[in-house]
């Protein structure tokens, strides 16, 4: 694009003087300007960077994007001074064009809701894979370009990085990408100028309190995504489980703007599923679709991963894809880094690794783990994040207890806050006979596998694939399939199965 030409893409503009050459850069980041680049005035919530907007001109900057009226030294420096009512709006819109608008040459699947995005993109991108050989993938996880992976650093990325990936992946042959879209991204314009093709919503369950401050808030956020891509194109596809409350809700508010198809176990819904079998081996299920009748295979576990999988196949077609074709993807499907992620089988025990960590969550995976192991104890061990919604503490605490034999409470990461605390708010919600706490979140696991007798399952949920630990003053690696294979081998047993993989993935938003 014609960077002299670049600004008039933002809506409501109001531009004073102008560029007498192309930019050499665009770039949010008051550090990282040159001479001749173009400063987008962001705030954050930790730093405002209009307050480096006369550090950026003296650095060479020729134009600055803000939301305030231009400043004494742009005036007298001349230079290019866009005045826009979002800078987060603006940002995106601009980073999009100065990649040439990678978005709209590829065809992208966004999801969004509470719980089940990591795996549901996962499951879509496998099925992308297969149909189309190269395709995308943004996540919690990892950030998958077509050709390499790389540990992600948030779900959703900046819209700096997310633009450039989306330009990597079209360089490198993705016709498609599977995301996942946070309910922060989406409230801070983190997707602004992308452009989403099919929408999935997965639930609404608490979470992120401490960010939206209650639930109808939360629920805007999300469905911001879809009136973003209803305004964008109606021919988009909002892709809605109609099992929960929220998703009907929001089925009901988007019928008149957009494409909406639905999928759950309810009767009314468009991809309906009617469950056959769930088995530790995975699951099978019918699925009815226009008339017809498909089973559906899936080696991932419980109850909750039949609606992931028939979300991803829903997803897909709207995508694009032929169904019979999804269908038989899906049937080989990757596990998910610490997704219900069976990490040990040792002397007929099992234990389990999940990123269970919202009350939904952890009720839903225990009930699974429960119904899995009839002859057995359920052993959970979990814990609750610091410096997030404190009022769902005592309610993980009473959904682990729910299903659980005994629950085991730990740390998880307490960031700032004193993890003896956090681990007092959770004791309420569990019967005194369950109570069991070890803070030191090694011994826990250590504790549990030194317990399990054959026949019990253990579940370790809140980190799944989280390779560290943070505390106030510091970071560490830490890596809870590690402590249970680190526990194994010291045992050493003969004929134990302890499957291997490299833990993935690093992130500070949850």
């Amino acid at each position: 694009m014609d960077t002299k030409k670049i600004f008039s893409i933002l809506p409501g503009a109001s531009i004073t003087g102008k560029l007498s050459k192309p930019l050499t850069l665009l770039t949010d980041d008051s550090r990282k300007v040159i001479p001749g680049c173009c400063y987008v005035a962001v705030k954050g919530t930790q730093f405002d960077g209009h307050t480096a907007i006369d550090g950026a001109i003296a650095a060479g900057a020729v134009a600055i994007v803000a939301e305030t009226a231009p400043s004494a030294a742009a005036t007298a420096a001349g230079t290019c001074w866009v005045q826009v009512a979002d800078t987060h709006e603006a940002n995106g819109l601009l980073m999009s064009a100065w990649n040439d608008f990678p978005s709209e040459k590829m065809v992208l699947l966004g999801v969004t809701g509470t719980n089940g995005k990591t795996t549901i993109s996962y499951l879509v991108n496998h099925i992308f894979r297969a149909a189309w050989q190269r395709a995308g993938l943004i996540g919690t996880i990892i950030y998958d370009n077509g050709e390499r992976r790389t540990t992600s650093s948030n779900t959703t990325p900046g819209c700096a990085l997310l633009q450039s990936m989306l330009a990597e992946m079209v360089q490198n042959g993705c016709r498609a990408v599977s995301m996942e879209v946070s309910s922060h991204a989406l409230v801070q314009q983190r997707t602004a100028g992308t452009n989403f093709r099919v929408g999935i919503f997965t639930n609404l369950t608490q979470d992120h309190l401490d960010y939206h401050g209650t639930m109808e808030e939360y629920y805007q956020a999300k469905k911001l995504l879809f009136t973003r891509m209803a305004a964008a194109d109606r021919k988009s596809a909002a892709v809605i489980n109609i099992d929960d409350a929220y998703g009907r809700r929001l089925a009901e508010e988007l019928a008149p703007i957009m494409k909406v198809r639905t999928f759950g176990e309810n009767e009314k819904a468009d991809f309906r599923a009617v469950p056959r079998l769930v088995t530790l081996k995975g699951s099978q299920y019918e699925l009815l679709y226009q008339g017809r009748s498909y089973l559906v295979r899936t080696p991932l576990i419980g109850e909750f991963n039949l609606s992931n999988s028939l979300a991803a196949l829903a997803g897909a077609v709207c995508a694009g894809i032929n169904l019979a074709d999804a269908i038989t993807a899906l049937a080989q499907s990757p596990q998910v880094p610490g997704r219900m992620e069976l990490v040990s089988s040792v002397n007929n025990v099992q234990c389990f690794v999940d990123y269970a960590h919202t009350p939904d969550a952890v009720e839903n995976v225990c009930k699974t783990m429960k119904a899995l192991c009839r002859n057995g104890r359920l052993i959970t061990i979990f814990g609750c994040g610091g410096d997030r919604d404190r009022t769902k503490r005592p309610l993980m605490g009473e959904a682990a207890a729910r299903y659980s034999d005994l629950c085991l409470v730990t740390s998880d990461n307490p960031r700032s806050e004193d993890p003896e605390q956090i681990i007092d708010e959770i004791m309420p919600g569990i019967p005194t006979a369950k109570q069991h706490r070890i803070t030191d979140r090694e011994e826990a696991i250590r504790a549990a596998l030194e317990q399990a007798r054959p026949g019990d399952a253990v579940l370790i949920a809140g980190k799944g694939h989280e390779n560290y630990q943070i505390f106030a003053t510091e970071t560490i690696d830490f890596s809870d399939s590690a402590v249970v294979r680190k526990y194994y081998a010291e045992k050493n047993p003969e004929g134990i199965s302890v499957p291997s993989r490299k833990p993935e993935g690093r992130r500070n938003s949850k």
